[in-house]
Order: structure tokens, then sequence, then C-alpha cells
């Protein structure tokens, strides 16, 4: 079996191949030829003594694919809590509370034929990327081909994937505006990534959301954030919007205000099912309130495969809503991956004879 470490991730994965595996993979999904079991997050009463508020979570999600061949177990241990900003702001951390001041998060990918464990690897470098692509490939899908000036509120992990994976895929861009509520984190993020967009397009830190809102085509939210990042009025017509941050079952966390959800034309979601197994109050919202119904909402699979349509007019508002993370995502990127990883010979290999038994399970 092979094990891999977050580095040897970075060495391998591009996003052109998340987005293609991915891709791949919800197509799959729509055709029946993947299945995904909804996240679950586990809290349980341990605290830690340093940081009252902060308790063990246990997260789980798995998935997997026809085409990437594997079945992918995504876990982690984490200690986690919400933290208040200088600014007021409200977010959800996880501590590095492991030993040496790290984290705990792993990939293992099980062959679905010969059912050995194939490779296990961190999953963090994964965790950034698909979610970017993941969103990516709902701005692909619809926000106006044309637009020019897009923004995103976050600074940090995540905001640096989305804004790559956004270039990637609408390459017309000409400005991106970054908002989030501490001044030096956002003129940091602008300018550690200005060079690696070699010139092609202005990043702009803003000093309000409203600036990061009003004259956008498409707006990304990719935050830790507790309450919505703007208010929905300021939309303007043909906007299209994402979000990675909903409910999880436990946490009523939300990055898109009632307003926002009530004057998409369009909601499309990662996983319907989803919506409902956490209780997804933002996105439940309109439907609750007689503006939609369940059918009306459409996920990535179908929107991809072409089962539903998406935009269908330039003035329409459009809400992609990444409301979930899948082990069907890390199954179709970690074989990738591991693939990538067998023919440049990266990572260390332990016995896989160590993981089999000769009694039933």
């Amino acid at each position: 079996m092979l094990v891999l470490s977050n580095e040897d991730v970075e060495k391998l994965l591009t996003p052109e191949d998340c987005l293609a595996s991915l891709e791949v993979a919800y197509r799959e999904l729509a055709d029946k030829r993947a299945a995904n079991r909804e996240r679950t997050h586990t809290y349980f009463p341990v605290e830690d003594e340093r940081h009252p508020g902060f308790r063990f979570r246990f997260k789980s999600q798995e998935g997997g694919n026809v085409s990437s061949g594997v079945w992918a177990l995504r876990i982690t241990s984490d200690m986690v809590g919400v933290e208040t900003l200088p600014s007021g702001v409200k977010r959800r951390r996880l501590l590095p509370a492991a030993p040496g001041g790290r984290y705990v998060g792993l990939v293992t990918l099980y062959s679905m034929t010969t059912l050995e464990p194939l490779c296990m690897m961190h999953d963090s470098v994964i965790q950034k990327w698909r979610v970017g692509a993941t969103s990516a490939l709902g701005i692909r899908g619809l926000a106006n081909p044309d637009a020019k000036v897009a923004s995103l509120f976050g600074s940090g992990w995540q905001a640096e994937s989305h804004l790559h994976t956004l270039l990637h895929v609408r390459p017309s861009i000409e400005e991106v505006r970054i908002y989030s509520p501490t001044q030096a984190n956002r003129e940091r993020f602008v300018r550690e990534q200005s060079p690696k967009v070699n010139g092609k397009v202005r990043l702009i830190a803003v000093d309000e959301p409203r600036k990061a809102v009003q004259g956008c085509q498409i707006v990304t939210c990719a935050t830790a954030t507790m309450d919505p990042c703007f208010s929905g009025e300021w939309l303007e017509p043909g906007t299209h919007v994402t979000s990675i941050t909903s409910p999880d079952g436990t946490a009523m966390r939300r990055e898109l205000d009632d307003a926002t959800f009530d004057r998409a034309d369009r909601i499309v979601v990662l996983s319907k099912e989803q919506i409902l197994h956490d209780n997804q109050i933002d996105i439940l919202g309109p439907v609750q309130r007689g503006r939609i119904t369940m059918d009306d909402i459409v996920s990535i699979p179908e929107l991809l495969a072409g089962v539903k349509p998406g935009r269908t007019g330039k003035d329409q508002i459009t809400v992609y809503a990444n409301n979930t993370g899948m082990g069907l995502q890390f199954a179709a990127v970690g074989a990738r991956i591991h693939e990538l990883a067998l023919e440049k010979k990266i990572g260390r290999e332990v016995p896989t004879d160590w993981f089999l038994e000769d009694t039933t399970p």
C-alpha cells in the first residue's frame, strides 16, 4: 500500500486534473455509475482545556465511481469550535491539537475488484482543490460567459483554490475584488496571489462587503464564517453567486442570507440529499416560504449531465451552493493522484499484507 503526504499530493495534483476527474465523477453519479454516502459529523463531550468550548468531532464521508475503480473513505479527527475575530465576525476553527501542533485528516482508497487498500494519503491538499474545482464547475455551468469582474470573500486556504479555479474556467475575468473582515489578511492575499496570476488579472482588496458585490458578475464566498457575508439585496441582474458553507447538522453556519436565495432564479447544489440530511435551512428557506419546490433545485451532477437546465437568461441571478463534501470527490481525485504517484515513483510503500486478514470480517 502506498502512503502519500500532503507534500507528495502537492507535487502531483493540478487544478486541471482535479476539474477533469470531478466532472467525470459527477456525470457518473447522475448516470448511477457512482455512489456517495452523506457526510456525517459526530461531536463528543471531550473538550480542549486550553480552549474552552472546543470539542472533539469525528467527520467521515465515503464514495466511489466506476471510472476511478476505487472506493474512498475520508475521515478527520478534529477539535472544533467557534472563535470571534477582533472585527466581531464569528467563524469556525479547527485546532491543531494533534502532537506537534498538527491536524488529523486521512483518505484511504480501496480497490473495488481486489478489495485491498491501495493508498492512504493526507486529505487537506485534496480538500482544498476539490472544493475550489467543484465551485468552478458551477461557475462554468451557470455564470455568464462574458463576465469581466468577479469578487472573492475570504483570504485563506479555500480562497486560494477558488481564485485559481475561477480563472481557469473564466479566463475572460479582468478584475477580482477581495474582501475579508481583517484588513491585513485581505491585503496579504492580494500581495501573495498577484504574482501567481502573472499580471493577467487585477486583484484588489476592498474595505467593505458591498464593494465586493455591486458591479461584480461573479461573487464567490470561500470562508469559515458563521453568518452571511453580504446582503442579497445588493445583487445585480445576471450575477452568479457561489457559497461553500451551509449548516452541517450541528453548526447552523451560512455564507448567504435569505434574500440571496429568494432572489435566485436558479439554485444548484452539490447534493440534494445533504440538504435534508443536515437540515440546511439556508437552501430550504425558499422552499419553506413557497417560492420554489425541492424539484426546482438542481444538483451539479444533473447540471453537468444535461438532465436539468442551469442559467436560461442573461439577467438571471444564479446560486451554486457547494453544500457538502463528498467521499466521491476523494475517490475520483485520489485515484488520479495514486495513478500519478505510481508513475512518478512518489510516496512510501508499506506491506499491503499488514492490512489483510484470514478470517471473515
